[in-house]
């Protein structure tokens, strides 16, 4: 080829390549080049999940049909309707695999109560419960699940918790293929980010994670700048909702969650944060509003997923 020929080539092939996706572009594995994956017709560089508490009362086959027809492309659901499901003759393996049909995956369960108590008999005794529920979690294809120590108590062990929690995950990887990650919520005893991030930390585990959620960031005033020492492969799945004006922070309950952009958190910057952080996992859009219950739950999951890609799109991520 001459040196005319060569530059008119090159020349074109930079121009196509300006109009192709980051994620073909990025193809080859050379030292130097990442591949981006986009979500939702490219606005989101992470999957949208549908956290099946925000579409109550309905079915768990209905919430998993109306997830999909809204276009998310995850499902959250509770281990409660998981055990219904099957205790009215559903296999759960079967709904795992019609999931999947739908196009849907299941990045998380809710999740392991009671899971962590105080002492070694308690947590032994515990621990049939929670098999089981791992089970339940794996059988439906999740990649993980959410362990809730609502009943460590006040005052816990930092110790005894980092020590129970990689006894979970052990569990967990080795008996289900399913990892464990641990949540904060601001009513239980671990309350914040940092404290779930310490415990992780001190289980002294190579899969320790956690999930946090932007309500819970912000009703336990742990707030949000933390996130930006955060490494993003500490986190299993990122919970997703605003908060309201009113009432005041002491006030807020999980009723009172709103829809992204709705309130008065900082989600476009929280989301920036997010993605420096290199997470790439899910962003699941948790909402307990009972006034959004009463409405039709099509709308609300459609509405919900619009409103988390406007503060996507607003994030510029």
């Amino acid at each position: 080829m001459d040196r005319r020929k060569f530059v008119s080539f090159t020349t074109a092939a930079g121009a196509a390549a300006s109009i192709l996706p980051l994620d073909l572009l990025a193809g080859d594995d050379s030292p130097g080049t990442q591949r981006e994956k986009r979500y939702q017709k490219g606005i989101s560089p992470w999957p949208i999940c549908l956290d099946t508490a925000t579409v109550r009362p309905a079915s768990l086959k209905d919430k998993v049909k109306i997830a999909a027809i809204a276009g998310y492309d995850a499902i959250e659901p509770w281990d409660g309707e998981l055990q219904k499901f099957e205790a009215d003759g559903g296999n759960l393996k079967d709904l795992g695999k019609e999931i999947k049909d739908l196009g849907l995956f299941v990045p998380s369960v809710i999740g392991l109560w009671n899971s962590i108590p105080p002492t070694k008999e308690q947590f032994e005794s515990s621990l049939k419960d929670t098999r089981n529920r791992m089970r339940m979690a794996a059988d439906i294809g999740a990649e993980h699940i959410q362990t809730i120590a609502n009943n460590a108590g006040e005052n816990y062990n930092h110790k005894w918790m980092a020590a129970r929690y990689r006894d979970i995950l052990e569990i967990g990887i080795n008996e289900y293929k399913i990892q464990p990650a641990l949540v904060f919520v601001k009513y239980q005893p671990i309350k914040t980010m940092g404290q779930a991030m310490g415990i992780i930390m001190d289980s002294n585990h190579p899969s320790a994670m956690m999930i946090p959620d932007t309500y819970h960031m912000y009703i336990s005033e742990g707030g949000f700048e933390a996130l930006k020492l955060v490494n993003g492969k500490s986190i299993a799945i990122f919970q997703f909702s605003d908060a309201p004006a009113s009432p005041p922070v002491s006030e807020l309950g999980d009723s009172h969650r709103v829809y992204p952009g709705d309130g008065i958190l900082p989600l476009p910057q929280i989301l920036r944060d997010l993605k420096a952080s290199g997470f790439r996992k899910c962003i699941s859009l948790e909402l307990y509003n009972p006034e959004y219950w009463k409405q039709d739950l099509q709308k609300v999951a459609e509405t919900g997923l619009a409103k988390t890609l406007e503060v996507i799109k607003k994030a510029g991520v």
